[in-house]
């Protein structure tokens, strides 16, 4: 059954924007980093939606190369909306991790393994029992060599679907970088202060296959 939370909306039916910012009152909790939109020169940062963002966060800190995460909102219409509001499905927007990482320590291939790896991008509005737009899976880029990459890891991993005999289709939406805005302090690294806490994270046991960026 599709759920109203399930529908996309349009610019004009979103919450109004709030004015106050979100801002992280806390660095990051694992390795102690700043908390910040923009990315510190000499590395690079890719949003990611793959359903609730607590779990999905704690994917990517630990990864090797991987400097700092965050969570919050992307994808949507309203300005600095709140946990609240996103979970109304009335703004638009999808709950991502921002993955800031050293392209010179870890390939954008092993962030994006990750990515296709631990979830499954078949289910549109929705991930698992968690229903909703803001569930939805997306990749958002910052730059063509990641269009690329995103895109020919989308294509080569609907192929392993299928060879597994999965006949769905990948739902995922793989956009340029919008506005990112800041989850609220006690969503950050929510998993490590709390490690009973929620965690819907689970893929789809296909693996994704090594492949070339479109040229």
């Amino acid at each position: 059954m599709i759920t109203s939370k399930q529908h996309t909306i349009t610019a004009q039916e979103a919450l109004p924007d709030r004015m106050e910012q979100i801002i992280p009152t806390e660095p990051h909790a694992v390795n102690g980093s700043v908390l910040r939109a923009e990315t510190p020169v000499n590395q690079e940062q890719i949003l990611v939606g793959m359903g609730c963002f607590w779990g999905a966060e704690r994917l990517f800190w630990q990864l090797d190369g991987v400097t700092s995460t965050s969570v919050g909102y992307s994808g949507g219409f309203t300005i600095n909306p709140s946990y609240s509001d996103v979970c109304t499905a009335q703004t638009g927007h999808t709950e991502v991790v921002q993955v800031v990482y050293d392209p010179a320590k870890i390939q954008l291939e092993t962030i994006l393994t990750t990515f296709w790896q631990s979830h499954d991008p078949t289910q549109g509005m929705r991930q698992g029992n968690d229903v909703g737009t803001q569930y939805r899976s997306a990749i958002y880029y910052y730059n063509d060599a990641q269009k690329d990459a995103a895109l020919a890891s989308k294509a080569a991993y609907q192929a392993a679907l299928v060879d597994a005999g999965k006949s769905s289709e990948i739902t995922t939406e793989v956009a340029e970088a919008g506005p990112y805005y800041f989850a609220e302090t006690y969503h950050q690294q929510y998993l490590e202060k709390n490690p009973r806490g929620y965690c819907g994270i689970g893929g789809t046991g296909v693996c994704l296959p090594p492949w070339e960026r479109d040229k």
